[in-house]
């Protein structure tokens, strides 16, 4: 059976198409880039996917770290910010090699849902580690055990409308609907977590969290959360 893993090392139809996926890029890094603290911080984009607007980012702080499991998703990043001396591209057994304490941002983008609790807290304790005294861990697009389906469908239909690609959008649903996505989601299923939950999480992981006022990204049904390290 595919896992998570698998399914992200390879073209997914994920992404209604070349509009949808340059405008969730772009919206994200501008997210991040208003959480960098300063053109001097060292940030790691955890779990980042093609990033294509990474070159933003980077601009905007010392160095850019972008790690992702998936070797067909590093690949692309390769070709596309290599020559970049900004941005250092990382598996994540090498995001464990960065020295302690060395970094002020980490953002997690849209990967909770999915690891399992254990992985979760291996990885907390992880960017804990990486992270400097005050720095911040960014954890974004925790799935509510509320939100179901049919509202991240609403909520993609909704960015659809103002992005201008509203008939992909629906195309792409439809085509999502019988997907490898959509069987892997019924048979491992996604992780969900409460406000509640995953404040005790970090909480539990040495953090000092917070839920920020608004999600990265389109969807607001789902939530952001920040640990700062005291």
């Amino acid at each position: 059976m595919l896992n998570w893993r698998d399914y992200w090392n390879q073209d997914t139809p994920i992404y209604s198409g070349e509009r949808h996926k340059l405008l969730h890029y772009k919206l994200v890094a501008n997210d991040i880039i208003g959480l960098t603290p300063s053109r001097e911080a060292v940030v790691l984009d955890y779990g980042c996917g093609e990033a294509l607007f990474a070159d933003r980012v980077a601009a905007k702080c010392a160095k850019l770290y972008l790690s992702d499991a998936a070797p067909l998703v590093r690949e692309r990043l390769q070709e596309k910010f290599g020559a970049n001396e900004r941005i250092v591209i990382l598996t994540p057994d090498e995001v464990a090699n960065l020295v302690d304490a060395s970094l002020d941002l980490i953002v997690v983008n849209s990967l909770l849902q999915y690891l399992s609790l254990d992985e979760l807290r291996t990885l907390l304790k992880l960017w804990r580690s990486k992270l400097k005294s005050g720095g911040k861990l960014v954890i974004a697009d925790v799935i509510p055990p509320d939100v179901s389906p049919v509202t991240d469908a609403k909520a993609l239909l909704a960015f659809a409308w103002q992005g201008g690609f509203l008939t992909s959008a629906l195309l792409g649903l439809a085509r999502t609907a019988f997907s490898e996505y959509r069987k892997i989601r019924e048979e491992i299923g996604l992780s969900q977590y409460s406000e509640d939950e995953i404040v005790d999480i970090l909480q539990d992981a040495g953090f000092e969290p917070k839920r920020a006022e608004r999600n990265l990204g389109h969807n607001p049904a789902r939530m952001t959360f920040i640990g700062q390290v005291a």
